[in-house]
């Protein structure tokens, strides 16, 4: 781990220590630009708001915000591929796009500026990180259209750091190059990252003794627990990173390592909103909802009130000034509901990690059986796990589960390694229910 005592208040700007009136004051004036941006350059948004009655010039107090329609990821897939864009195409110097796993994929476009705000936001990030100019930076995101890769990669570079962009895949040789190249910095999906622990055992390395200093991470949800195991198995500060491709890509909020209480929001760039997830209206801070985001500075691809479906809360600054959200618990959209009951996977993560002899690697598959729903959770035995030992961790995480949570489920105990792994977003749930 790092040393905290050098971390405050070095390289800080002056918006991340500003007042709330000068926050709330440089919001006001962005939001007017981007909201006359898109009304002016996107027939989408002009159509939008014409619906609901409104207009650029009803904007004149942050509050005045909620009168405006939101955007959901169906508004982007029907205008696919370039109708959300708000420049000429000779302006776009970059596209990104989602995986599309479940319809078309949603496509972003960057001017330079936007990709400057970009490396600028990510810089910031990894500085509040721990990262410092002439650190080794090991990107184990994906590159390619996920903004994750090049994301990482560009705000390392602004910050001074080297960057060893190795992608994601080939896990020997991830563990190869951290133990040759030492890089301080690692940067990845907290599911992969458990999979390079499992490589580093499996090598006969202790992971305490890598060079890793600073994990930071993001892509998915993940628990507190799950960085416990992490920060104890590598001897490393393990942080969250925030971000979606349709609000900018990773870079949107990030954790103070100095303090690791929440997400720190950079408002200058981008306005947080928690609605009911419901009715849509907007809560007070400190209430949990679904958070919406609307960009501030983006010329490209600037987006008003869009839905994210991540469920959080919204709360005062503490290391910095910009207000927190707190580590996201879940998805509205990916929430299962077993007969009856609201069932979050970071929920059942937070029991598994209970269990000593069960390593954190999960799956959760869904069926019917008749009219009743079906939880299988399949999990595997830790390395060197009595077989009767890991079983018995197993029934006891049932337990967990029907006590703590309310549901029935069943556990399948595998053998190490016995669980799908992925080099990118876990695949946590498999849903086999009929539908509807």
């Amino acid at each position: 781990m790092l040393d905290k005592s050098s971390y405050q208040p070095y390289g800080l700007e002056p918006i991340e220590r500003a007042s709330r009136d000068e926050i709330s004051a440089l919001q006001t004036q962005r939001l007017k630009w981007t909201l006359e941006h898109v009304y002016k350059n996107v027939p989408a948004y002009k159509k939008k708001f014409d619906a609901a009655g409104v207009s650029p010039a009803d904007f004149k107090h942050l509050e005045d915000l909620a009168k405006f329609p939101f955007t959901v990821k169906s508004d982007l897939r029907d205008n696919y591929p370039f109708g959300m864009f708000a420049v000429p195409q000779d302006k776009v110097v970059r596209i990104h796009a989602s995986s599309g796993t479940t319809g078309k994929p949603t496509v972003v476009g960057y001017t330079q500026n936007d990709i400057d705000t970009w490396s600028h936001v990510m810089a910031r990030s990894i500085r509040a990180s721990g990262g410092r100019p002439g650190m080794k930076v090991h990107v184990s995101y994906g590159y390619g259209l996920f903004t994750g890769g090049l994301g990482a990669h560009y705000g390392a570079e602004k910050l001074g750091c080297t960057v060893i962009p190795v992608s994601g895949g080939m896990t020997e040789r991830q563990v190869q190059l951290i133990e040759d190249f030492k890089p301080e910095i690692i940067m990845v999906t907290p599911s992969y990252m458990l999979a390079i622990l499992d490589e580093y055992r499996a090598k006969g390395l202790d992971p305490r003794k890598s060079p890793l200093q600073v994990g930071i991470f993001g892509a998915e949800p993940w628990t507190n627990s799950m960085r416990a195991e992490i920060e104890e198995a590598f001897d490393m500060d393990a942080v969250d990173i925030y971000g979606l491709s349709e609000v900018m890509g990773p870079g949107v909020a990030n954790e103070c390592v100095e303090t690791k209480d929440g997400l720190h929001i950079w408002e200058d760039h981008f306005y947080p909103e928690v609605i009911d997830p419901e009715t849509g209206k907007v809560l007070p801070d400190g209430e949990k909802g679904e958070l919406v985001f609307t960009s501030l500075t983006k010329e490209a691809f600037p987006i008003i009130r869009y839905r994210t479906r991540d469920l959080t809360r919204l709360l005062p600054g503490t290391a910095r000034s910009m207000r927190r959200m707190e580590k996201v618990t879940g998805r509205s959209d990916d929430m299962m509901i077993i007969r009856g009951v609201n069932v979050f996977p970071t929920q059942i993560e937070e029991l598994l990690l209970r269990c000593e002899r069960l390593a954190p690697h999960y799956q959760i598959e869904l069926t019917r059986d008749e009219r009743l729903d079906v939880m299988l959770l399949m999990v595997e035995a830790r390395e060197g796990a009595a077989e009767a030992e890991s079983h018995s961790e197993g029934a006891k995480l049932a337990d967990l589960i029907k006590n703590n949570i309310g549901v029935s489920a069943k556990v399948k105990v595998s053998a190490p390694g016995g669980v799908e792994r992925s080099a990118g977003k876990a695949r946590r749930i498999v849903d086999k229910r009929p539908k509807a």
